[in-house]
């Protein structure tokens, strides 16, 4: 297996971050043409999803997460900035990990799909994203 952490910056606000780039740049890496492409978030307030961006859908996401998990005084965890709590439920709903199928290659992605991370934490600026290619 080949494995490599990368980090992304996520700023300090709500984001949905396309990180396909770095998922072909690492695929091409690897050094076999098929297998399977393992993303993984190693935060308690993080996830990754495969989403189209560009359109309005990651904002559609980040709307609906806010409706879902509001910002506010009702969550039991209470450290960080208000609200906080709900960024610790995130990744029930996005989960923290995925694999892609990787064929000739090129991930097996639709043609609008794109590898993203889903991070509402804006106490926490920098995230690292596992990557980690299995050969077939």
């Amino acid at each position: 297996m080949f494995s490599e952490e990368i980090e992304v910056r996520t700023g300090d606000r709500e984001t949905v971050r396309d990180i396909t780039r770095d998922c072909e740049a690492f695929v091409g890496a690897a050094g076999s043409p098929d297998g399977l492409l393992h993303v993984f978030v190693p935060h308690a307030t993080a996830g990754v999803a495969i989403i189209e961006t560009g359109a309005g859908s990651d904002e559609d996401l980040l709307a609906q997460l806010r409706e879902l998990l509001p910002a506010d005084g009702r969550w039991s965890h209470r450290h960080g900035s208000p609200g906080h709590g709900r960024d610790h439920v995130l990744p029930a709903l996005v989960a923290p990990s995925m694999s892609v199928p990787v064929i000739g290659g090129r991930l097996a992605l639709g043609t609008w799909q794109s590898v993203c991370l889903v991070d509402t934490n804006g106490d926490n600026p920098t995230r690292t994203v596992r990557l980690s290619f299995l050969g077939g």
